[in-house]
C-alpha cells in the first residue's frame, strides 16, 4: 500500500506538482536543542564507540523508570522490567517472537498500525481482529470475542493510530482484568504519550499493575527522535526478560551516544514536551474545520499526530489517495491500509503548518470520491 502511493507521489513531482505529504507520521519538529548538545558530545567520546551491553544501558534504564514514575505513578525496577529498544516497531516484532509461539492467536484492533500486522504474520500468529467502530469511541468490544478464543496476546495502542481515539485509566483496568483471568498478555504500543492537547493526558496501561502487562516507548514522537531509533519496554518481568532474550540473540542495543541522548531527554521537564505537543495541535486546529467544511466527518482528536476523517460516498479509499495525490500532489493515508475497519477513512498526518494544512483541505475539495 505505502509503495503504491509512493508510486503516486513519484507521478504528480514528475507532472510538475509540488507534493505536501500528509500520508507519513514521521515528526517533522527537530529534537530539543539540549538533547541534540548531548548526542554532539558523545560523538567526540571514545568510550561511546564501542558495542554496548546490557549494563551499559543502565542510565537509560534508570531515566525510563524514573520518567514512568514522575508521569505516570508507576514503579518500575529498572533492572529487571524495563529494556531499551531500538524503536518501538523492533520492540514489538521482536516481543511476539518472544512470548509467542507460531500458530498461538493475536487479538489485534481493525484498523490499525499496519507493521502490526507484519509483525505477527513474522512470528506466524493467528490474528483474530477486533472492530473499532466510531460509535465506540474507537475502542475494542473485549467482550465480543467468541469465549473458544484463546489469545496469547493482545494488542492495543492509544493514543491510537490511525483514529486517534484516546482511552482512559478504567479502559486499561478493565483490559488488563480480562487478560489476567484467560492468560493472555497485554501489550500496549504506546508512541504518542505525550503528544496529546488541551488539559488532556494519556494515561499508562502499566497504571492497572505490570502483572501480564508490557508497554512499548518511543523518543520518536514524544521527543522527535525518529530517526534515532530509541525506546524502552517496561512491565512484566516475565515478558522483559523473554524480549532480552530474543535481542540478545540479533541485536545489541543503541549507539552508546544515543542512549545518552534519550536518557537526558526522558528526565527534561514535561514543559518540554508540552511545548511540541502545542504545535501539533495548532495544526489539529487548522486541519478539522478545513476538512469539515468539505463535509467530511472528522472528530476533534485529544491526542496523537493524525486527523482521521470519513469522506461521505467513498468506496475505495486507495483509488481516492492515489487520485488525489496524482492530480493535486496531496498525499493522504488511505483507510483500507490500515484494515478492512479503515475503508471509508482517510488518515492526515500533522506534519505540515497551519496554513499548508488548510491549502491541502481545500485542493481535497476537488478530487472526486469515485
Amino acid at each position: 500500500m505505502f509503495a503504491l502511493m509512493d508510486a503516486a507521489k513519484e507521478r504528480a513531482r514528475a507532472a510538475g506538482l509540488a507534493v505536501v505529504d500528509l500520508s507519513i507520521g514521521s515528526s517533522d519538529l527537530p529534537p530539543p536543542d539540549v538533547v541534540l548538545e548531548v548526542l554532539r558530545g558523545a560523538t567526540r567520546d571514545p568510550g561511546t564507540y564501542r558495542y554496548p551491553l546490557f549494563s551499559d544501558t543502565a542510565p537509560l534504564r534508570e531515566a525510563a523508570a524514573a520518567y514512568l514514575a514522575r508521569r505516570f505513578g508507576v514503579t518500575v525496577d529498572a533492572q529487571t522490567e524495563v529494556l531499551p529498544l531500538i524503536g518501538a516497531q523492533e520492540g514489538l516484532a521482536h516481543l511476539l517472537l518472544a512470548v509467542t509461539d507460531p500458530g498461538d492467536t493475536l487479538l489485534l484492533p481493525d484498523p490499525c498500525y499496519p507493521p502490526y500486522l507484519g509483525a505477527a504474520a513474522v512470528a506466524g500468529l493467528n490474528v483474530v481482529t477486533l472492530p473499532l467502530r466510531a460509535e465506540r469511541g474507537f475502542l475494542p468490544d473485549l467482550d465480543s470475542v467468541p469465549p473458544g478464543v484463546r489469545p496469547r496476546a493482545l494488542l492495543l495502542n492509544y493514543p491510537n493510530n490511525p483514529t486517534s481515539a484516546v482511552a482512559d485509566a478504567a479502559f486499561f483496568r478493565k483490559a488488563a482484568a480480562w487478560c489476567r483471568a484467560r492468560g493472555t498478555l497485554l501489550i500496549h504500543d504506546h508512541p504518542y504519550a505525550e503528544l496529546t492537547f488541551g488539559e488532556y493526558r494519556a494515561p499508562s496501561a502499566l497504571e492497572a499493575g505490570l502483572d501480564g502487562v508490557i508497554e512499548l516507548h518511543s523518543l520518536s514522537k514524544t521527543h522527535h527522535m525518529g530517526g534515532f531509533r530509541v525506546g524502552f519496554a517496561a512491565g512484566d518481568a516475565g515478558a522483559v526478560a523473554a524480549l532480552a532474550g530474543v535481542k540478545g540473540a540479533v541485536d545489541f542495543h543503541p549507539y552508546l551516544g544515543i542512549q545518552r541522548a534519550a536518557a537526558y531527554a526522558l528526565l527534561l521537564p514535561d514543559a518540554v514536551g508540552r511545548a511540541g505537543a502545542a504545535v501539533f495541535e495548532t495544526r489539529r486546529d487548522a486541519l478539522v474545520p478545513a476538512l469539515r467544511t468539505l463535509g467530511w466527518e472528522v472528530e476533534t482528536p485529544q491526542a496523537s499526530m493524525y486527523a482521521w476523517a470519513r469522506v461521505p460516498g467513498l468506496r475505495d479509499s486507495v483509488a481516492f489517495a492515489v487520485r488525489a495525490a496524482e492530480r493535486t500532489g496531496v498525499a493522504v493515508s488511505p483507510g483500507a491500509a490500515f484494515g478492512a475497519g479503515g475503508e471509508g477513512f482517510v488518515r492526515f498526518a500533522l506534519v505540515q503548518p497551519p496554513e499548508v494544512l488548510r491549502a491541502a483541505a481545500r485542493t481535497l475539495g476537488s478530487v472526486p470520491v469515485s
